[in-house]
């Protein structure tokens, strides 16, 4: 009887706050082959990127932004957090912070269509990523607002959806408040979003 040996791929090491890109052409189909490795995958038009974990103040203001968004939302909406994939076409995956959606969108694994609004928290290495191709996907996919925080401030970025682009409505620094009207009332001041 042989000596069964097995191969195991090379460990992948992505560092906090880092993102690899990797040009492709990949699929939807390339990526839902990727063995799990800890890091989190988006496909931009058939290029792939691989991210680490975000940095802690990233993620306290998802969370807090998640609990107000979750506590104002009518009950014919949900508000799902990261990571959720947002699959367009056959060569996007999209996985925005926050996404709000129709309680009837969503299948079981993923959104199909475009959110009613997707949130990102930049960080250094996606900050190019979220104002660049990320926001040009969700808006000719047809999704009516994308919101932008800067967690260094920490202030929000409003973009409504404009003749099939994304056109800056608000920017609300830190200690100001703001109440958005869609996809539901909700007030928001962004310095809040790190003690909730």
């Amino acid at each position: 009887m042989g000596v069964m040996t097995v191969v195991r791929p090379p460990t992948l090491t992505i560092e906090p706050g880092d993102v690899l890109v990797r040009p492709g052409p990949y699929t939807l189909e390339d990526l839902d082959a990727l063995p799990e490795n800890g890091c989190r995958h988006e496909l931009l038009n058939g290029v792939l990127l691989i991210m680490g974990a975000p940095a802690t103040r990233h993620q306290l203001i998802v969370g807090s932004l998640y609990a107000l968004l979750r506590a104002a939302r009518t009950d014919d909406l949900q508000v799902v957090l990261s990571p959720f994939d947002v699959r367009i076409g056959v060569d996007t995956c999209l996985q925005p912070d926050l996404v709000v959606t129709r309680r009837s969108d969503p299948a079981e694994d993923a959104l199909y269509i475009a959110p009613l609004l997707a949130v990102e928290v930049h960080s250094p290495s996606t900050r190019a990523f979220d104002l660049g191709p990320k926001m040009e996907i969700l808006a000719a996919a047809g999704c009516p607002s994308y919101w932008t925080i800067d967690p260094r401030e920490p202030a929000l970025t409003v973009w409504s959806l404009h003749e099939g682009r994304y056109v800056e409505t608000v920017r609300v620094a830190a200690q100001e408040t703001w109440t958005a009207t869609e996809p539901f009332a909700v007030a928001i001041t962004p310095v809040e979003l790190l003690d909730l």
